[in-house]
C-alpha cells in the first residue's frame, strides 16, 4: 500500500475515532462523564507517583471511552474500509452494466468533475467517486442526498462528493467533464427551463465532455430522444437501447 495512502487512512481514522468518542459525549449525562473522570484518575493514580496532568487525564478519558464504546482497532478499521471501497468500485454493486456508457465514456481520475442528478446522484455518484471523480450531486429528496453522504462516509469519500438538496432549476453549474442525468429530472421542466438548463449545462461542460440521459422512455413524458438530438449540434451523439421501449443518450462535446 503507497506510504501517502496508509498516512491518508491513519488521519481518516483518528478522525472517525475522535468524532465517535465526542458523539458519545454528547450522548450521556454530566454525571456519566464525572464517572468515568474518576476512573481515569485512578488508573494514571496507579500508574504514577504525582498528580495526573489535565491533558493526560482527557487522554485517559478518551481511551476509557473508546474501550466501552468498543471501537475498532486502525488495522480491522482498515481492512473494513479497503473491502468496502472496493465494492463500491465495482458497476454491479450498483446495478451498473460493466459496459455501460458511465463505465466507458466517463474517464476515472481525480481531474475529473461529473454532475450526477435525480435517481442518479447515490448509484452513479458513488461508483464514480469510488474511481476517483470529484462529484456533485444534486437531488430535491432530502433523504437521497442523507443516503449519498452516509454512503460516501462509509467508504471515506466525503471529500470527493458534493451532496446537496437542489434542482436543475436553480443550481449554478461549474466547470464539469460529465454530466449524468435520468430524463425525468428534465422531463419535469418547462420546455423554456429545460433549454436554458441545457444550455447552461453545455457551456459548462469542458471540451471533450459527456452529457449521459438515461432511461428515456418512448411515448411519455415531454422529454424525447429527438428533442435531444436537436438541442445537441455540434456534439457528437449516439442513443443505446437499455431494456424495452428505453433508451439512453450519450453527447460528447467535440474537443477543442
Amino acid at each position: 500500500m503507497p506510504h501517502q495512502m496508509l498516512r491518508s487512512l491513519k488521519h481518516e481514522y483518528q478522525v472517525y475515532v475522535e468524532s465517535e468518542i465526542e458523539r458519545y459525549k454528547d450522548s450521556v449525562s454530566r454525571n456519566s462523564l464525572l464517572g468515568i473522570a474518576d476512573e481515569a484518575v485512578a488508573v494514571l493514580g496507579a500508574q504514577a507517583q504525582y498528580e495526573p496532568e489535565e491533558l493526560s487525564l482527557w487522554a485517559e478519558v478518551d481511551r476509557l471511552i473508546a474501550r466501552r464504546i468498543k471501537l475498532p482497532k486502525f488495522s480491522t478499521w482498515q481492512r473494513k474500509r479497503l473491502k468496502r471501497l472496493a465494492e463500491y468500485r465495482k458497476p454491479e454493486t450498483w446495478g451498473i452494466a460493466p459496459d455501460g456508457p458511465i463505465v466507458r465514456e466517463i474517464r476515472a481520475g481525480s481531474d475529473t468533475h461529473v454532475l450526477v442528478t435525480g435517481a442518479e446522484c447515490e448509484r452513479a455518484g458513488i461508483y464514480l467517486a469510488a474511481h476517483g471523480c470529484a462529484v456533485t450531486a444534486i437531488n430535491e429528496e432530502e433523504d437521497c442526498v442523507e443516503r449519498v453522504i452516509a454512503a460516501a462516509a462509509a467508504a471515506g469519500l466525503n471529500s470527493r462528493i458534493d451532496a446537496s438538496v437542489a434542482d436543475l432549476g436553480t443550481w449554478s453549474p461549474k466547470p464539469l467533464t460529465a454530466v449524468v442525468c435520468p430524463s425525468e429530472s428534465l422531463a419535469s421542466l418547462t420546455p423554456h427551463d429545460r433549454t436554458r438548463i441545457i444550455g447552461l449545462l453545455q457551456d459548462a461542460t469542458k471540451a471533450g465532455g459527456v452529457h449521459l440521459f438515461e432511461t428515456i422512455l418512448n411515448g411519455t413524458g415531454s422529454l424525447t430522444v429527438d428533442e435531444l438530438r436537436a438541442r445537441y449540434t455540434g456534439w457528437t451523439i449516439a442513443v443505446e437501447r437499455e431494456s424495452g421501449t428505453a433508451r439512453s443518450f450519450l453527447a460528447r462535446k467535440a474537443a477543442a
